[in-house]
């Protein structure tokens, strides 16, 4: 599956006025910029595991199947209802404060977040 592989965090744009946007205090900001974060994903056809591991050992893990409800959960820990969709190869989520697509090129894991108009990407190159 296109998407089933274990990516390690590789760079960013955005990060600190993403970071902002989201609420999140400047010593949190400040720590989360130096995470090595690994993420994994599995994937059986339209059913998804998609985990990722922080520095300091916080692993966030959500389940999900495209096109049916489910509970997710931000990194803060706050769980919340989405829809997770497949548009066009990519993964397209809502998530309460921001839309979050995830695309596999080449072998990067390219994940973009929206929040108003400042849009924070992340890069990963896959490991496995």
């Amino acid at each position: 599956m296109a998407f089933s592989g274990k990516y390690e965090f590789e760079s960013e744009k955005n990060y600190d006025e993403f970071m902002k946007r989201l609420g999140l205090p400047g010593d949190v900001i400040e720590r989360g910029r130096n995470f090595k974060i690994i993420t994994e994903v599995q994937q059986d056809g339209q059913d998804f595991t998609w985990s990722q591991s922080y520095s300091g050992g916080n692993i966030m893990s959500n389940k999900f199947t495209i096109g049916k409800e489910c509970e997710m959960q931000t990194l803060g820990g706050k769980k919340f209802k989405a829809t997770v969709k497949m548009e066009g190869g990519k993964v397209v989520a809502e998530f309460p404060n921001y839309h979050q697509t995830s695309e596999v090129v080449g072998d990067k894991l390219v994940e973009i977040s929206t929040i108003g108009d400042v849009t924070y990407e992340r890069v990963s190159k896959r490991l496995a």
